[in-house]
């Protein structure tokens, strides 16, 4: 059949924006520049043609062979003019000239980049493989490791001209079987070979060989051993990283080598730091005994140990059994510390988490500053430093404490940031500093992201659950939040109240009362349901409001979603139980509109409840048991925290991460009851040699504040110099002079512009507390008291009067106080008294700043022979002092102190309690308060400030019938109030 074509005349012009689409042969066949410019197609005639003239950019006309067939418009290209692909990049590589060799390699590369299969070009490309150019023998074995797989038999035939180092990491890379025994010889070659860096490049061939054929492990375990021995610290890193793939349970390559690593550990490259600080944590924990039993033991997560000191016999069972810490753990320990300051993040968390596995408990603390450093860097390290501080942090709150702001959310934070943040907080809450926790909770709560809103009301549950004193604080402010205007706010507020309920259900009736009054306007389905769960659950303390909550259910039960259909038949079923003599009708009428419902959960559910609840003959004696099965007592949910239990897994580590063992993760092996032979680690320790040419500066010295950091760093570092190699023994005491300084640097807390009275209660006998006994003291005896009195040292103190008296036979010298505990408190220590004959006495003053806290000061009672260790802890109502205002201010103050700041309770006054003398006389007794003036009689108001913040303290009484009265405590200090709430209401209540 015979085709017939027309001729057509192309305009050829020089523009990127107008293209003509031909079949797919096009750009191929004409040339690689003659298809991208084709723009405009003219008919001439309509004679047969096998030619056609293109004008090239407007000058002189290029012909070029073209046919397009008449019927179709399909462009034809004869094969007789076709030219080959990619011809002129073969003819760039066969060039002489460098220069066109180094422009192909670039342009076939970036084929390669952008996904373009450039395999017919190997041989081209193989023949350059022994180009001297390092920089075009560089993209050729880019090239052949690309496409090696494809090409064996060309890629083996390349092999013999790779060069020493380069070449093997493109040989290890080529993954083809056959040439295994080559890499292996190349491996062993290099491993030998002077240059560091060659011998560098066999260990990280060394892990992709074991990739490619398991079988080799014998053989590479042989050369790892022999590159584990070398003095480089370029290859410390890069060797240990092939153990760790190779054959990470052969610990017995280690036992030579372990000191070596530890002294050249500060020298070798960042992320072989990381790789051989990983390593040597796995090692320590096979090889020594745990440094957190018997003397060093240290338990934070006890209250007791940070204050109350040891009682005699702790101590000489401490000093009988002491624990000795290995010098090959102190050794370890000694060389990481230094790395907290590297400029890598990666380096100072895998310290950290060094640290924390095999540190002595009194040690770990050094890390903190260095990680919460890392919190100024990127959001993505801020996550996962903010992961290990939120697990450090539920087992050592102390570690974090001191940092606690560094935690406070800010504007800028990501959600994922914000979150991890609150649930720090969470985990640091405690009495003494709940009452800043929840202020920042308050504002955070007011937060535009939704997410981070309803996580905080997580956590103020949280918090209210695991601190007693503030769980009435709490669910006062999250009844409050009921009536916000955002409904993912309210949901949030409901779920967490009836978790709360059910810890203490007996005492919050009103708040179920409350909730039922807002759940019209509620619509998020989970509050909802856990209003009706909570209806339900206590229907009995609201027999009134149950049955009308019920009835409006009944109404819109087919409108609802599931989750609140099946709370209602819950409801339905129980009200049927406890009242059925209103709630029978409603019952049956809800049970049969769930049994037709298109939910069969629903229907389930309600077929169950009609055969347990309601008795007829197929029920059986299961009707007997429906009360014990519907109204069985509930077991109180636990808010725990969602890094509990992520402990299990090591720290820093992926699976540590995503909270689930990952592919590769290595289990901390637990601590040997009895310490291997250290013999076998009994080398000469090799010097690190240093490789001239690197210019690696590990320490990070940014700013000022990381100056600060290396000094004290460095302060520390020269102390445990000091110190001997077992570790055992806590850090020594600050000395006088650090002491003064610390008082001198304290700065005293801003005055109030409230005037405070100072003067002391003129009734009543004042308080003795005893402070050691006659027996104990080898006949010294201290009894102490609270003058009520402003104290003369610093206004943040509370003054103490101590009454010494020698019981003894004999005269004492040198009557001073000794240590204190924490190091950190501040006290005025009264002068040294020379000499106190027997019989008889002396009362001296002191200072102390407890923080707005009631736990105790412990310190040394010492005499020139014997020291003995003491503790003052005051009552909550000494932390105050009186503060004078008018019945209007106090009105005013008041109204600032609400939601968490107010606690209140109805008491029962004892009889003698109820005149305003009496009143008066009581509250006084209990707390260093002023009285406020008051227009009525049955309110009496009192008004003080605690000594330390000046954080205002307003105490109210509203006197009600029958002897009640109604005791409300306004403070930012919630704990103190629940304290003092406490305290007062014994008063008042006793006769």
């Amino acid at each position: 059949m015979a085709i017939s074509f027309q001729l057509f005349f192309l305009e050829l012009f020089y523009t990127t924006n107008a293209h003509t689409n031909f079949n797919s042969n096009s750009s191929s066949s004409c040339g690689s520049s003659q298809p991208a410019w084709l723009k405009y197609i003219y008919p001439l005639n309509s004679q047969k043609c096998t030619t056609l003239v293109l004008h090239l950019n407007m000058t002189s006309p290029t012909v070029y062979p073209l046919c397009v067939e008449q019927t179709t418009g399909v462009v034809v290209q004869p094969q007789l003019f076709s030219v080959p692909r990619n011809e002129d990049l073969k003819e760039m590589l066969e060039s002489n000239k460098e220069s066109l060799k180094l422009e192909a390699m670039k342009r076939i590369v970036g084929l390669i980049a952008k996904g373009k299969n450039s395999s017919e070009l190997f041989p081209a490309v193989v023949k350059n493989v022994a180009s001297k150019n390092i920089e075009l023998k560089k993209l050729v074995y880019v090239y052949l490791v690309r496409y090696a797989e494809e090409q064996q038999d060309l890629a083996l035939l390349s092999i013999r001209l790779f060069s020493v180092s380069l070449a093997l990491r493109v040989l290890s890379s080529i993954r083809v079987p056959i040439i295994v025994p080559i890499m292996m010889l190349a491996i062993k070659e290099a491993a030998a070979d002077l240059s560091p860096y060659v011998r560098k490049t066999s260990a990280h061939a060394i892990q992709k060989l074991y990739s490619l054929d398991p079988d080799q492990k014998e053989q590479l375990i042989e050369v790892i051993e022999k590159l584990l021995k070398d003095k480089s610290t370029l290859v410390a890193g890069s060797v240990v990283m092939a153990f760790e793939e190779v054959c990470p349970d052969r610990i017995d390559l280690i036992h030579k080598n372990y000191r070596k690593l530890c002294n050249l550990l500060v020298d070798v490259e960042e992320w072989g730091q990381v790789v051989i600080i990983s390593m040597l944590t796995r090692y320590a924990r096979t090889q020594f005994t745990s440094p957190w039993t018997e003397g060093a033991t240290f338990d934070e997560n006890n209250e007791k140990t940070f204050y109350d000191s040891d009682s005699e016999e702790k101590k000489e069972q401490t000093e009988a059994k002491p624990y000795i810490m290995d010098p090959d753990h102190r050794l370890l320990l000694r060389n990481t510390k230094p790395l907290l300051q590297s400029r890598n993040t990666a380096v100072v968390m895998s310290v950290a988490q060094l640290y924390w596995h095999l540190a002595p408990k009194h040690e770990v603390n050094i890390v903190t500053k260095s990680l919460v450093r890392l919190l100024r860097s990127h959001r993505e390290v801020q996550f996962i430093v903010l992961q290990n501080i939120a697990t450090m942090s539920i087992q050592r709150k102390g570690m974090f404490e001191p940092f606690m702001k560094s935690f406070y959310v800010r504007s800028t934070d990501a959600t994922h940031i914000k979150t991890l943040k609150l649930e720090i907080l969470t985990n640091l809450a405690n009495e003494a500093n709940i009452s800043t926790i929840l202020r920042e909770f308050q504002t955070y709560v007011k937060s535009q992201d939704k997410a981070f809103a309803a996580a905080t009301i997580q956590a103020i549950g949280r918090c209210a659950t695991n601190i007693s004193e503030v769980t009435d604080t709490c669910l006062n402010g999250l009844v409050l939040l009921l009536s916000n205007r955002d409904e993912t706010v309210v949901a949030e507020s409901v779920v967490v109240i009836k978790k709360l309920l059910q810890t203490q259900p007996t005492q919050h009736s009103e708040i179920i009362k409350h909730m039922a009054k807002l759940f019209d306007n509620i619509t998020v389905p989970m509050a909802r349901a856990s209003i009706l769960w909570l209806m339900g659950e206590y229907c009995e303390r609201v027999p009134k409001i149950a049955p009308d909550v019920l009835r409006k259910m009944a109404k819109t039960f087919t409108a609802e979603e599931d989750i609140v259909k099946l709370q209602i038949v819950n409801l339905a079923a129980k009200l049927y139980l406890t009242n059925s003599k209103q709630t029978k009708l409603l019952t049956q009428y809800i049970l049969n509109l769930g049994k037709y419902d298109q939910n069969y959960d629903i229907r389930d559910r309600t077929r169950f409840i009609r055969q347990l609840i309601v008795p007829n003959e197929k029920s059986g004696a299961l009707n007997k048991y429906a009360r014990r099965i519907l109204l069985a007592p509930k077991p109180a949910p636990v808010l725990e925290s969602a890094f509990k239990d992520r402990d299990r897994f090591q720290l820093g580590t992926l699976s540590h991460s995503i909270n689930s063992k990952a592919t590769g993760y290595q289990e901390l092996s637990d601590w040997p009851a009895v310490a291997p032979d250290q013999s076998v680690r009994n080398v000469e320790v090799i010097e690190p040699v240093r490789n001239p040419s690197s210019s690696h500066t590990p320490y990070h010295k940014s700013d000022s504040e990381s100056e600060e950091e290396s000094s004290e760093e460095s302060e520390k570092t020269s102390t445990d110099s000091g110190k001997s190699s077992s570790g055992s023994e806590n850090s020594s005491s600050e000395s006088e002079s650090e002491q003064k300084k610390k008082k001198k640097t304290k700065k005293a807390p801003q005055k109030k512009s409230k005037p405070t009275a100072v003067t002391t209660p003129s009734f009543g006998p004042v308080k003795t507390y005893e402070l050691l006994h006659h027996m104990t003291g080898k006949g010294l005896s201290a009894k102490y008291h609270f003058p009520r009195q402003p104290c003369l040292y610093e206004p943040s103190m509370v003054a103490v009067q101590v009454i010494l008296t020698n019981s003894s036979d004999h005269s004492l010298e040198e009557i001073h106080i000794g240590e204190r505990s924490p190091a950190g408190l501040n006290i005025h220590c009264f002068n040294t008294i020379e000499r106190l004959e027997p019989e008889a006495s002396v009362t001296v003053s002191m200072g102390i700043d407890f923080s707005d806290s009631t736990q105790a000061a412990n310190f040394q009672l010492c005499t020139k022979e014997n020291q003995f260790s003491v503790s003052i802890q005051p009552a909550v109502g000494e932390l105050l002092m009186p503060s004078t205002m008018t019945e209007q201010d106090f009105t005013k103050e008041q109204g600032k102190l609400l939601g968490m700041n107010e606690t209140s309770a109805t008491i029962t006054m004892a009889t003698a309690n109820t005149s305003s003398q009496a009143i008066s006389k009581q509250v006084l007794s209990v707390a260093n308060v002023g009285v406020v003036s008051s227009s009525q009689n049955n309110f009496h108001r009192f008004a003080g400030r605690t000594v330390s913040s000046g954080a205002l303290v307003l105490v109210s009484l509203e006197l009600k019938e029958s002897s009640s009265a109604l005791l409300t405590i306004n403070t930012e200090k919630s704990v103190m109030a629940s304290m003092l709430l406490r305290d007062l209401k014994q008063a008042l209540t006793q006769a």
